[in-house]
């Protein structure tokens, strides 16, 4: 008996402790989320789509452009990041540049919860989006996850994508979480996960957040000021960390789905990537994808890691430059006036 109640006095204590840290990380997450969206409020407009809105960040001229541009950012960042990695210089040469926040990052709405973990799902918001925004065709570019997105948008709506231009892109069948430890494979149960993104998650993300930009970026150092122009602190909110972790978990099912019908794109592509990317590995995902899409253009930087839209922003619009003016040559000429 006298062990009986020991042991349920310390999970009595356990419980008391457990409680304790969720509860001290939920004071902490509204905290961070306080100050984050004070810091970074919408930067452009939004677009009502069915469930919700997206929010956009745009740049460059809308009346006389040379095209229209759409960034479609990857996991754990928002449309600032691709904005002000290439977006910025494209809108300098003449481009109508419009960033997306993908649904459930930076303001757009998650729309569909769980459901909008997928590039197909994602990808039909984007095009209604566009299509309220009245613009497209459009050269969509998509880095890392979307590259996927991207590629979804040409299969499934061909009229919105003018070209595509897929940077570092994840499109390729991933192998399924294997070998994770006990406690990884729990955090991931969604009933777990929204715990977690909700207390002990945020402040956990935040204290990593330095580190992870020097993950990504290597071999190349951190851009100047990074973390403060892609406003990355936006993925430490709650729903932004959930969203994330929907997405990362909803990949791989979605590729393998996704990843036989490449051959159908028809829209002119380039895929950009750096032989160095310790992240997505070229040779595993932008080199034979590149051998899937009819006549895409494959372009491999030495030397260079994941962040291609930073570190080689110049080379990145040079390409997506190329390939307006092939487009642009192939449009046929308006008919002549009677």
């Amino acid at each position: 008996m006298a062990v009986a109640h020991a042991l349920a006095a310390c999970l009595a204590l356990l419980a008391v402790l457990v409680g304790g840290v969720l509860g001290a990380g939920a004071v902490a997450s509204l905290l961070i989320t306080l100050r984050t969206e004070a810091a970074f409020p919408p930067a452009g407009p939004f677009v009502p789509v069915s469930g919700g809105r997206l929010a956009t960040i745009e740049a460059g001229p809308r009346e006389g452009a040379r095209a229209t541009i759409v960034l479609l950012h990857g996991a754990s960042a928002n449309a600032a990041e691709p904005m002000e990695g290439v977006g910025r210089i494209l809108a300098s040469q003449g481009f109508r540049v419009v960033s997306f926040d993908r649904p459930g990052f930076g303001w757009s709405d998650r729309l569909r919860g769980a459901e909008a973990a997928t590039p197909a799902a994602q990808g039909a918001a984007i095009a209604e989006a566009l299509e309220r925004m009245g613009v497209g065709p459009a050269i969509v570019l998509g880095h890392s996850w979307s590259g996927a997105l991207a590629a979804s948008l040409a299969l499934e709506h061909p009229d919105r994508v003018a070209g595509l231009v897929l940077v570092s892109p994840v499109a390729l069948p991933l192998p399924q979480r294997q070998g994770l430890p006990w406690y990884w494979r729990l955090a991931l149960q969604p009933p777990m996960a929204w715990l977690l993104s909700r207390t002990v998650g945020p402040p956990v993300a935040m204290h990593y957040l330095e580190g992870a930009a020097h993950t990504v970026f290597r071999p190349q150092p951190v851009s100047a000021d990074y973390l403060t122009r892609a406003r990355a602190a936006l993925v430490l909110r709650p729903a932004t960390l959930l969203a994330n972790v929907q997405d990362l978990i909803g990949l791989p099912a979605a590729l393998a789905a996704q990843s036989p019908r490449y051959g159908a794109i028809t829209a002119p592509t380039v895929i950009v990537a750096g032989e160095a990317d310790p992240i997505v590995r070229t040779d595993l995902q932008a080199r034979p994808l590149a051998e899937r899409i009819p006549g895409a253009e494959f372009v491999v930087l030495p030397g260079i890691g994941h962040m291609v839209q930073y570190v080689a922003a110049d080379v990145l619009a040079r390409e997506v430059g190329r390939l307006a003016d092939r487009i642009g040559e192939r449009r046929p000429l308006p008919a002549a006036a009677p």
